[in-house]
């Protein structure tokens, strides 16, 4: 199975979107709401319904990158977001591995799980080519895994390996906020650029 824009939009038609929580994350609503700098430079990979960039927004962020491969799913972004923050977030239909601007802040969501597993080191060099020289790599990894793929699970240890040769990590621990089902089999991850 290719896990390519063909598979991504035909699950956005089929609305087999069982990874959409319907809300921010609570760990990662926490994380924005002790954000100050509304004026950082914001990505989102992989970005889904995008519930984090209607909360950005209304927290009063104003420089947002959002990118997915779906373009039904882009196209229902662009009408679904408030046209009065037009100016505030962009939306690129398209492959995270093309992109080449520079962000202070990556938010990751259920993206990296998606990908399959030999894309990891790959995910990892772009992730680092994208953030600015402070930026910061912040969000949830699954630490479990999965009968069915994709979502690709793993492990604490796997991801400290993975993860220790690109960037420094500075946090990466059990999720104490989760949402019921997902308790106990998240982790919190906050990195910055070696």
């Amino acid at each position: 199975m290719a896990l390519d824009k063909e598979y991504w939009e035909n699950r956005y038609l089929q609305k087999d979107t069982g990874w959409d929580l319907g809300q921010v994350s609570p760990p990662i609503k926490a994380y924005i709401d002790q954000l100050e700098n509304k004026e950082i430079s914001i990505l989102i990979p992989g970005c889904g319904n995008a519930y984090e960039a209607n909360y950005l927004l209304e927290k009063g962020f104003s420089n947002i990158t959002l990118v997915d491969l779906s373009p039904t799913l882009v196209e229902q972004l662009m009408s679904n977001l408030n046209a009065c923050q037009s100016q505030n977030i962009k939306v690129i239909c398209g492959d995270f591995f093309s992109l080449n601007k520079k962000f202070d802040l990556i938010i990751e969501q259920t993206f990296f799980c998606a990908l399959h597993p030999s894309l990891r080191k790959d995910y990892c060099i772009k992730m680092s080519e994208l953030l600015a020289p402070t930026g910061k790599l912040v969000g949830l990894l699954f630490n479990r895994s999965f009968e069915n793929n994709p979502p690709f699970g793993g492990s604490e240890e796997e991801y400290e390996e993975l993860f220790s040769t690109f960037f420094q990590i500075q946090k990466m621990e059990p999720c104490y906020n989760s949402i019921a089902p997902r308790q106990g089999s998240e982790l919190f991850v906050s990195m910055t650029k070696r």
